[in-house]
């Protein structure tokens, strides 16, 4: 697929290496106008995606952060309280609807990301972060959006979208999605990448990584995320470990075997991990490295 290979190459060159389902994925999402749902273990580069997408069309990010309790007014917008309420003073006197068309206008409006996305005059990126992470209502609401990209503000009316944003939901599996937004959006599941592919991470993000370094990292992550951890290394802990390497001065993992060892607190997050990960554990491991 040539819309496959070109995105694939856009996002190599803005540092996201993809496989080639994902490229397809966002090919897809692209050529349809649908939103594309992400999910994936913690760390496995889901948010990434967003960000080079939003670098590969040269347009604004705009992120929504979900979390237990959010609502619609987080989400979509706000009144300035505090100017309306100004406002009010200073017009002490005057008839009631006359303040009340005045505080109630643009001037006073607070786009909160939602709201934002679709009055954009260029298509931005929209990231709806860890949906799972959100309740049953907000989910339920964001179906309307997603459905018909207009919404209503009761003293304004219905806005409706400028331009279509790019849409892409991420979530970790904390809870099951509805399949009403599973229907309503393209879905890709991220995991882990293999040697090869995490190895060209390495080299792409990581400055004075070498093609042999980066190799012999994405083995040893590899193996070390086969053990029983607690909190997998993700991508992110990967990179954190290669920069360290590279600080270090390591060029061969083998060169160094103390190095490997001390420093792999960049990918044990949890007392109970790196009680697990000894040295002779990291050593065992270090022996199936080429």
């Amino acid at each position: 697929m040539k819309d496959r290979e070109q995105i694939a190459r856009a996002l190599a060159a803005s540092g996201y290496i993809a496989d080639g389902e994902l490229a397809t994925a966002i090919a897809l999402m692209q050529r349809l106008r649908r939103p594309l749902l992400l999910e994936g273990e913690a760390g496995v580069g889901k948010t990434e995606v967003a960000k080079a997408l939003a670098s590969v069309h040269k347009t604004e990010l705009i992120r929504l952060q979900c979390y237990e309790g959010l609502d619609q007014s987080s989400a979509l917008y706000e009144w300035n309280y505090q100017r309306q309420l100004l406002a009010i003073q200073a017009h002490h006197g005057s008839e009631a609807d006359a303040i009340e068309d005045q505080i109630f206008s643009e001037k006073y409006l607070l786009e909160r990301p939602l709201l934002a996305a679709i009055r954009r005059a260029t298509s931005p990126v929209l990231l709806i972060d860890e949906i799972d992470r959100a309740d049953d209502e907000f989910e339920a609401f964001l179906l309307e959006l997603l459905s018909d990209f207009q919404v209503s503000i009761p003293e304004l009316g219905t806005i409706v979208a400028t331009t279509i944003p790019h849409v892409v939901l991420t979530s970790n599996g904390t809870r099951e999605l509805s399949d009403a937004l599973r229907r309503r959006c393209l879905y890709h599941y991220v995991d882990y990448p293999d040697v090869d592919r995490e190895a060209r991470i390495i080299m792409v993000r990581t400055s004075g990584a070498s093609a042999s370094l980066s190799l012999q990292i994405a083995q040893m992550v590899e193996s070390i995320r086969k053990e029983e951890l607690r909190k997998v290394p993700g991508v992110a802990e990967t990179l954190d470990w290669a920069a360290a390497l590279v600080g270090l001065d390591v060029r061969d993992l083998h060169d160094d075997p103390d190095a490997v060892h001390e420093t792999l607190m960049c990918l044990l997050k949890t007392r109970e991990d790196k009680a697990r990960l000894t040295r002779e554990v990291s050593e065992r491991l270090l022996g199936k490295v080429a």
